[in-house]
């Protein structure tokens, strides 16, 4: 049987209970996904050569690391001709591309900057999405930035935010697509602190700073992220979720909850539909912990699944920023890309497939014995044969065949990098 003759299968088999497949199909095309630079190079960059501090980590030696940005826009385009439906590219600013003896600090960086990635991004028709680095720089002092009790630190890391906003207007204006921009710090402090409230009081007023340039609204959208803890910060976190969620509350901007940022009991699917009734707009970073914020690469796992679940369920998907955050240089990092994207979307196909107003109306009618089964029998409905069918209506390979292509690739071209 062809896959189109096994989607005719699954589609009969779904719409006994009141599943639309091609319905599920059609929306999914059109959810956009963010996909992450820095898994390409293990979040270098090419605006610095040092190590990666504030809390950063990849760990492995794979072969075939990008080094340039030729190179790591080359390991994208074969990463997105893997990668079915609607995508994004996600920049931070340490991936500025100067010209031959240029270099700009992060506090004056600007568009033109960036002008090749909006080149690439026009080219193949998608959106830019940003975030300024405030790491893996000298003007991170004692761990800190934009909480510094030093004002010439908290000056520049001040002017790099609001360098960081009119970039993304930029990228909005050129690519026709609103950019996301998201600010996350690595302040905090290792051991105990003396004061809790003051890093806190002046991250709120660089934030207040940052955000008071004149900027459309409607075309950046600026996120703020929080984190548990990280390397070196296991004592305090200045931009702790409580900050962050009510920071951007009151200021009119987007909470991003990145699921690896919370203590190992907590999930961001159960936070959702609480941000989402106070919130227009939400943003992710999906990600996959193992025990801590350890940025392993996403899988078709129950997480990711409850999180697909929740933005479809309740009809967000036009209010949730989606977009991955993970580096793994342990394995062939074009394959970390595809398998983590793939995952993400069929997350969301495995939510579009679900007869959610049923479930609801079965939870709402305390019929929880039948509820449990359906959820239970959903489990082993044909998925896969409808995710096929997406992949192939989409122009790429189905199930394991597109890993032949990242062999190639790995052998003609990753392999010859010294």
């Amino acid at each position: 049987m062809t896959v189109k003759e096994k989607y005719e299968v699954a589609k009969e088999m779904y719409a006994k209970i009141g599943v639309d497949t091609d319905k599920a199909v059609d929306i999914l095309k059109k959810i956009p996904v963010s996909m992450h630079c820095w898994q390409g190079d293990d979040v270098t960059g090419f605006d610095h050569d040092g190590p990666l501090t504030g809390g950063i980590q990849a760990t492995g030696n794979y072969p075939g690391k990008a080094r340039t940005p030729e190179e790591l826009m080359a390991d994208i385009d074969e990463a997105f001709s893997l990668i079915p439906g609607t995508k994004k590219l996600n920049l931070h600013a340490n991936y500025a591309i100067f010209e031959p003896g240029e270099f700009v600090d992060r506090d004056k960086l600007e568009p033109k900057h960036f002008q090749k990635w909006v080149d690439f991004a026009k080219k193949r028709g998608i959106g830019l999405d940003f975030n300024p680095t405030y790491f893996s720089h000298d003007m991170v002092k004692d761990g800190l930035t934009l909480s510094s009790p030093d004002p010439e630190v908290r000056k520049f890391w001040i002017e790099h935010g609001k360098a960081c906003i009119r970039i993304s207007q930029y990228f909005a204006e050129q690519t026709g697509y609103p950019c996301a921009m998201n600010i996350w710090i690595p302040d905090g402090y290792k051991d105990v602190p003396a004061d809790r409230l003051g890093p806190r009081a002046r991250f709120k007023d660089s934030l207040d700073q940052i955000l008071s340039i004149d900027y459309d609204r409607s075309k950046v959208l600026v996120c703020l992220e929080s984190k548990v803890f990280g390397i070196g910060l296991e004592s305090y976190t200045v931009g702790s979720s409580e900050f962050t969620v009510n920071y951007a509350a009151r200021n009119g901007i987007i909470s991003l909850m990145d699921n690896g940022h919370y203590h190992p009991t907590e999930v961001v699917s159960d936070k959702i539909s609480s941000m989402l009734l106070f919130n227009d707009k939400i943003a992710l970073h999906v990600t996959r912990p193992v025990r801590w914020d350890s940025d392993h690469v996403v899988l078709f796992d129950d997480e990711t699944k409850e999180i697909a679940k929740e933005i479809v369920r309740n009809d967000a998907i036009d209010r949730v920023l989606l977009a991955l955050d993970y580096f793994d240089a342990s394995i062939n990092r074009v394959s970390a890309w595809t398998v983590g994207m793939r995952n993400m979307q069929k997350a969301l196909m495995y939510a579009l497939l679900s007869p959610n107003a049923r479930l609801k109306e079965l939870q709402d009618n305390s019929q929880f014995t039948e509820l449990m089964m359906q959820q239970e029998e959903m489990k082993t409905y044909p998925f896969g044969l409808v995710w096929d069918y997406y992949c192939e209506s989409c122009g790429v390979p189905v199930q394991e065949d597109w890993f032949e292509e990242i062999q190639s690739y790995e052998k003609d071209v990753l392999a010859r990098r010294a």
